[in-house]
């Protein structure tokens, strides 16, 4: 009989309980008591998706998807691999200064943390030099497990494993000739520990995650397998208790699938959503006793399964392989919302085409009755899903004739500005006279009680929409007067009216749906709730014009209109997989630069088009590469380039590294580019130097998603740094992402340092040496 089983499932919870609770956590005096409170909560939590899972009739529920904040930093700490600077002992972390790690400290800042492959998670990279140790730390997985098996659920235990572990750590301290992979021993040893501990405790499968797999790894990398899963090898020898199911997702491990037939593991997972032609290479070399998990369930995007479709696909599987055939999930569920059973308010048309985490478990189950006990047992499952695929097919909702012709249109001058950057910028100093390093924030700031209040007031319907304008009228009021306080260059109007920087515009475009609890999460306690990019995308009217007219009204500085980008809003969508994700890049970037060409007219001078998600959407296989920024470059360039010389268009970037695709940025041609530098120590700005990147930049100088205020001292460091990597006349000084999260006092505080660390750097001889040459004179 297949098995079926999850690679991970949702852990912030339905109504994102987890988030509450963390946040009430991180408000708390961190009593003991304030921490039981946390920890009932992901009990609780533990418990419910424990029981979803055996209510589905999966043969395991899966332990070790669950973490407070993140659960690579969750294996760090396991491994006892914890960064010295801190200073911690990893066998007595306490919860406390396991959040100190994610989040910083007064004396530390919060370890990197990056994007996780091609999603939107953002895990805790691994911070490694030659002292690193593994010498073991925290037992939280198998407590987890010892939870699970008390409720008398049967266990499959989630980890990544070592060799991925590796190539996701970054060195810090270390010598400049270290190479990380002189390591693998130590964290093999330390992996041996925690698969003992799990074998002592009666665990039968280890899902061990080796995603790199998918990846064109260099040859040293490759060769890192068979020794490291050598040293593992007799942990399952002969009648051992434990297995291996080496797992891989978000793309075709094919190209690997030899060197992985050959390791000593009992079990192979692989994506046959994103990659379904990778199954034949596999079927070709899996060991004649290997257990092949098959992903048919896409976990990365929340669009019905056609059942009827995957069903003969997996009656070959099942025919050959018997009980050696598992069904699961593309990948964890972790990137799709818990469940479409709290969406009252959901579009009636729409929600037969959905399937959240629930229903992906619900739609495994049909799929493992129907191998069991034929077609006819599930033949109203069949029906449903047949009728929903094909009402979604035939919908005139989907194509528009507009969109279609306007597409067809598109001509290459509309992706060219009128002259080059060095013309334009000469234009830009002139009209808009800012000093030597101007100041600017990213654009959102604190999303207060009053805020949200307010917002979902005027949602279910107790407060006018003449009462919410005013209302956040005198918001943007507020924070252009703050930031003339502060004395900020450029301003912003604070974005108090966006719920979320993609969701907002989305609900201004035709072709996009809405949910009210479909929450996935990003990091630690910060969830966010992607649209549904169902059809084709058009503008019907002005979406921010009139709200960046208004902030411009109230100051006499400039104030940056501030959109996301057509890539951006893409990647952070559930998009729709019934035409390629560049046709639908390009009628967002049409969408875009009609708002652009409007807020010109208006009289902005500066705007920003965000675009975060640029790498993220990078194929993960390099050779796949070029295909991808072609259209991702044009879409961008679609979106910016309607505007006169005289106008900046602004771009940010954050939380990834760009240091391999810098000509594609350059490409770009934003006149301005921020990104995050802060937590890298100006590292990320070391290859826009080295490339000569030709526009002007904005390194961060302090991490928003740290609740740590650096110093002036610190900031200017920072810039010192950027300055001997950039000229300074092409910097700008900013924060390193959105201001959305953080509070009032300690925006305030951070805000006013790096204003005077923009001062300090502006009367050095050094930099007016810089500038003097840099101009020339």
């Amino acid at each position: 009989m297949a098995r079926t089983h999850l690679l991970g499932y949702p852990r912030i919870g339905a109504q994102r309980e987890l988030k509450w609770a963390l946040e009430a956590y991180w408000k708390s005096q961190r009593t003991d008591a304030d921490e039981q409170a946390l920890r009932q909560v992901g009990a609780r939590l533990r418990q419910q998706h424990w029981q979803r899972q055996r209510d589905a009739g999966l043969d395991w529920v899966t332990v070790g998807d669950f973490a407070w904040y993140d659960t690579t930093l969750n294996l760090s700490a396991a491994l006892g691999a914890l960064p010295e600077r801190f200073g911690l002992d990893p066998a007595t972390l306490s919860l406390s200064q396991y959040f100190d790690l994610a989040r910083g400290r007064a004396d530390q800042p919060a370890m990197e943390m990056t994007k996780w492959f091609d999603t939107n998670y953002h895990f805790i990279v691994p911070e490694v030099n030659e002292r690193t140790c593994c010498d073991g730390g925290v037992s939280w997985l198998l407590e987890e497990v010892a939870e699970a098996q008390a409720l008398g659920h049967p266990v499959k235990v989630s980890l990544l494993g070592p060799v991925s572990w590796l190539w996701l750590a970054k060195c810090h301290g270390a010598a400049p000739d270290f190479d990380r992979l002189t390591l693998l021993p130590r964290v093999v040893a330390a992996y041996r520990r925690i698969l003992q501990a799990l074998d002592r405790q009666g665990v039968a499968w280890v899902q061990v995650d080796e995603p790199i797999l998918t990846l064109e790894l260099p040859p040293a990398w490759q060769a890192a397998f068979e020794p490291a899963y050598a040293d593992l090898a007799d942990l399952s020898a002969g009648d051992h208790g434990l297995k291996l199911m080496l797992a891989t997702y978000f793309e075709s491990a094919a190209g690997h699938a030899a060197l992985a037939a050959r390791l000593p593991v009992q079990g192979f997972h692989i994506d046959l959503v994103r990659a379904p032609q990778q199954l034949a290479a596999w079927r070709q070399v899996l060991p004649p006793e290997a257990v092949l998990s098959v992903g048919v369930i896409d976990g990365r995007n929340i669009w019905r399964t056609d059942l009827r479709k995957t069903l003969p696909v997996l009656q070959a599987l099942h025919d050959s392989l018997g009980d050696r055939l598992w069904v699961a999930p593309s990948c964890s569920l972790l990137h799709v919302p818990v469940s479409l059973s709290g969406e009252q308010r959901l579009d009636a048309e729409l929600r037969p085409w959905l399937a959240f985490a629930s229903e992906k478990l619900d739609e495994l189950q049909t799929l493992r009755r129907a191998l069991h006990d034929g077609v006819a047992a599930v033949h109203d499952a069949l029906s449903h899903s047949d009728a929903a695929v094909a009402a979604r097919r035939a919908s005139g909702r989907v194509r528009h004739p507009v969109v279609q012709q306007r597409l067809q249109r598109i001509t290459p001058d509309m992706a060219q500005r009128r002259s080059p950057f060095g013309q334009r910028i000469a234009a830009q100093r002139e009209a808009l006279n800012l000093p030597l390093l101007p100041t600017t924030t990213i654009g959102s700031f604190p999303q207060t009680t009053e805020i949200r209040q307010a917002r979902a007031a005027f949602k279910r319907g107790e407060l006018s929409a003449m009462d919410y304008l005013q209302r956040m009228r005198t918001e943007i009021e507020h924070v252009v007067r703050q930031q003339e306080a502060l004395g900020l260059d450029v301003l912003v109007h604070g974005e108090a009216e966006r719920n979320d920087m993609v969701e907002y515009f989305g609900e201004q475009l035709w072709g996009y749906a809405f949910t009210e609890h479909g929450w996935v999460q990003s990091y630690g306690s910060r969830c966010v709730k992607p649209p549904i990019l169902y059809g084709d995308v058009f503008r019907p009217e002005p979406m921010t014009v009139e709200t960046t007219r208004y902030a411009q009204s109230l100051t006499d500085r400039p104030m940056k209109g501030m959109l996301t980008g057509p890539v951006t809003m893409l990647q952070w969508s559930f998009v729709r997989d019934d035409q390629p994700r560049e046709t639908t890049a390009l009628q967002l970037a049409l969408a875009i630069r009609d708002e652009v060409q409007d807020l010109e007219k208006a009289g902005i001078q500066i705007i920003q088009i965000d675009e975060p998600a640029f790498r993220e959407g990078l194929p993960l296989r390099r050779s796949d590469w070029a295909a991808y920024l072609d259209w991702a470059v044009q879409a961008f360039k679609i979106s910016a380039c309607g505007v006169g010389d005289a106008t900046q268009i602004h771009t940010h970037m954050c939380y990834a590294e760009f240091n391999d695709i810098l000509p594609s940025i350059a490409a770009l041609d934003a006149d301005v580019i921020t990104i995050e530098t802060s937590r890298s120590a100006m590292e990320l700005l070391d290859g826009f130097g080295a490339f000569d990147y030709p526009n002007e930049i904005g390194p961060g100088v302090y991490d928003i998603h740290s609740p740590r205020v650096p110093t002036v001292e610190a900031m200017v460091r920072l810039l010192q740094r950027a300055c001997e990597v950039i000229p300074c006349e092409r910097l700008w000084v900013n924060p390193d992402c959105g201001l959305k999260t953080r509070g009032w006092p300690e925006t305030e505080a951070a805000l006013r340092h790096m204003v005077k660390a923009a001062e300090v750097l502006r009367l050095s001889q050094d930099v007016q040496l810089k500038l003097t040459v840099g101009n020339g004179v």
